[in-house]
């Protein structure tokens, strides 16, 4: 086994630290989700942070870590005696992105349940982080059905089992922390809110800093052994302190003024539900006794705030995680003013903020480095205001660059999905064979069995029963009789948007509707679990605005930021979005793309611009990519190029007012007309 970075060797990092050692001092507090750009040692302070948690006591030979004291009365390896046991370090589990079903919540052997009538299961990751931390790295990037179990079992503590009526059920109550990249795609609002607390990360930009970050990573990777020797000491007093602090935590007490601030606090920032109360109470608790103290102070209940908050104030997934530190410190003020136990004044650069360990207590060892600065939410949750139109009326079509305008509300929008039954990664868009679903038909297994048709094994079993000297009540089965479920469920796709952002475009309120109507149909990308893409076409030429990802906020991103004028190469846009879908298709052949052409049909620049189109647009109708043109034209006089591109495309075209999902028109059953008519 490799010898993990010590915790205390790492360089900054004050909050995510803090939101991990509060985690350890009390897991009732719900996990920790640790959000930052790569190559910032999210994973490295996870995995430091198993060596420090507190042994546990087991009974001995349980496959799913029973508490000698209680053990689980349903255990499937139970009954057990009360007392005795054994002590074992507290596991960390690791959950890879690309994880089965069976891998996680275990296997049970249905051929000899339908046969011997025995239970024969194997346990799964669930069982194996009972009692202690399960971590999964990328968490955002965890398919729809693994999201789902442990949503089941972070909720009940317990996982089941089952296959066609043969159940298991054992508890399953973890420590769960994940880290991930934002600008891989965001988690869904269900898992997010599971997380009791997130921390921000960043790469520091003192060059001290950055030196002895380097320093000790080349130290360790040379001799990790003795690294880690170097800070055994460190390592011991911080393992005794969050030991003292568990102890302590029976007897801190949390004032009925504490708990009113916690209250005004959650309200005055709308967030959903009461599970961001409970989780404020537990972690100020949490940090009053790892300060040595026995009473929550207001300076507890602000860095609970902070570190509660963020990711459950957020309205959809464009908005940036993050608090107003202005707005907390006036609402902590003026609803602590009637507790003497409470600071009403918490400095937000004192001990109390800023992700800091709270004095009163026994310090964190030292860094050996200079002081970071604080590096939690700091107050930069909201969006950054976009740029104001400039002033001095409509740009002409052709014109020049014009600046960047801000996108109208986005809106609910008409359901859009590729025709056909595809097999690409779970989702929620089009028709797929999925593991999950409604069931279709059954065929003969290949490789594990995973979801058993019944009726179909015992229709196969059924001939051969007087062969095989069946005596008794019993259907006896073979290998060969079972039967693989087939199952129809729904599937994510590559939605890969081009733009138009052409002078034809420009005119300020045309392009704000546009941009409204894309990030309307990134929204629903999201909701989809798409990958997204975005292509623009301007002036001479077409640019990727962004590759293929699962990130729809930065796309977002790019969105708000477009600029106008110029021509309108449409032939440009369409032949780097067939240049694009190639380079996709070799990399994930199962995920079926749906090309989103947004325009209002105008082709400009070169010789015969628009015959240029018309054959680009052909090359994607002979791939069968399925294909939309939202038509943006406007005014009383309407050519209608959008819809002749539409055809060329093999699609079809759609107005703004016909995206919305109010709208009459039938837009799924016009794109699959359009689809088998091509």
């Amino acid at each position: 086994m490799s010898t993990p970075y010590p915790f205390t060797a790492i360089v900054g990092m004050d909050d995510l630290r803090l939101g991990l050692l509060l985690n350890a001092v009390s897991p009732a507090v719900g996990g920790v989700l640790v959000r930052g750009e790569k190559g910032t040692a999210k994973s490295t302070a996870v995995r430091a942070l198993s060596t420090l948690i507190p042994e546990v006591p087991v009974v001995s030979g349980c496959r799913f870590s029973c508490d000698p004291a209680s053990p689980d009365p349903a255990c499937p390896d139970g009954p057990h005696e009360l007392g005795g046991g054994v002590a074992r370090p507290a596991r960390m589990v690791e959950l890879p992105v690309g994880a089965s079903e069976d891998r996680l919540v275990g296997a049970l052997d249905i051929e000899r349940a339908l046969a011997e009538g025995v239970k024969a299961f194997e346990p799964g990751l669930l069982a194996d982080a009972h009692r202690g931390i399960l971590y999964v790295d990328e968490v955002n990037l965890l398919h729809d059905h693994l999201v789902d179990l442990l949503l089941d079992a972070a909720a009940m503590g317990a996982s089941y089992v089952e296959r066609e009526g043969v159940s298991v059920r054992h508890a399953a109550r973890f420590l769960l922390v994940g880290t991930m990249n934002p600008e891989e795609g965001e988690l869904r609002p269900q898992l997010l809110d599971r997380f009791g607390l997130t921390v921000e990360v960043a790469a520091s930009r003192e060059p001290d800093q950055r030196v002895e970050v380097v320093r000790r990573r080349l130290a360790y990777d040379d001799d990790p052994a003795g690294f880690a020797a170097r800070w055994a000491d460190e390592e011991s007093a911080l393992r005794a302190r969050i030991v003292a602090a568990r102890a302590l935590l029976p007897d801190v007490r949390l004032g009925d003024g504490a708990l009113r601030q916690i209250a005004a606090t959650c309200a005055a920032f709308e967030v959903d539900g009461m599970r961001a109360d409970i989780v404020m109470a537990r972690t100020a608790t949490a940090l009053a006794a790892w300060a040595g103290r026995t009473e929550v102070l207001a300076e507890d209940v602000r860095q609970a705030a902070l570190l509660a908050l963020p990711h459950r104030r957020r309205r959809n997934p464009f908005d940036a995680p993050g608090l107003d530190e202005n707005k907390l410190d006036e609402t902590l003020e003026e609803f602590g003013d009637d507790d003497p136990d409470l600071d009403p004044d918490p400095d937000p650069d004192g001990p109390g903020g800023g992700g800091q360990p709270p004095q009163g207590g026994p310090e964190v060892p030292p860094q050996g480095g200079p002081e970071v600065p604080p590096q939690g939410d700091g107050g930069q949750g909201d969006t950054p205001a976009q740029a104001e139109p400039a002033e001095g009326g409509t740009p002409q079509a052709g014109g020049g660059e014009q600046q960047p305008v801000r996108a109208a509300e986005p809106f609910r929008t008409k359901m859009l999905s590729v025709p056909g039954l595809g097999e690409g990664a779970a989702g929620r868009r089009s028709r797929a064979r999925t593991e999950h679903g409604r069931t279709t038909g059954a065929r003969r297994p290949q490789g594990a069995l995973t979801k058993l048709h019944l009726a179909a094994t015992v229709q196969a079993a059924a001939p051969h029963q007087r062969a095989r000297g069946r005596s008794g009540r019993g259907l006896v089965v073979r290998r060969d009789d079972l039967r693989q479920a087939n199952r129809e469920g729904r599937e994510g796709n590559l939605v890969l948007f081009v733009v138009d952002a052409s002078g034809s475009m420009a005119a300020r309120q045309r392009m704000s509707a546009v941009k409204g109507a894309v990030l309307s149909l990134l929204l629903d990308a999201y909701q989809r679990r798409d990958k997204v893409g975005l292509i623009t076409f301007r002036g001479k030429d077409a640019e990727v605005a962004l590759p293929p990802t699962s990130s729809v906020d930065a796309a977002a991103a790019r969105l708000q930021t477009l600029p106008t004028g110029g021509r309108t190469p449409l032939a440009a846009g369409l032949l780097k979005a067939h240049d694009v879908l190639r380079v996709e298709r070799m990399r994930d052949p199962s995920r079926r793309p749906l090309l989103v052409v947004v325009t209002d049909g105008r082709a400009t620049g070169g010789v015969d611009p628009v015959a240029l189109a018309s054959r680009a647009a052909r090359l994607h109708s002979a791939e069968g990519t399925a294909a939309i043109v939202v038509d943006c034209e406007s005014g009383p006089v309407r050519l209608g190029l959008s819809s002749t591109l539409a055809v060329d495309l093999g699609g079809t075209a759609v107005t703004l007012d016909e995206l919305r999902a109010d709208s009459i028109a039938g837009l799924v059953k016009d794109v699959q007309t359009a689809r088998r008519a091509a």
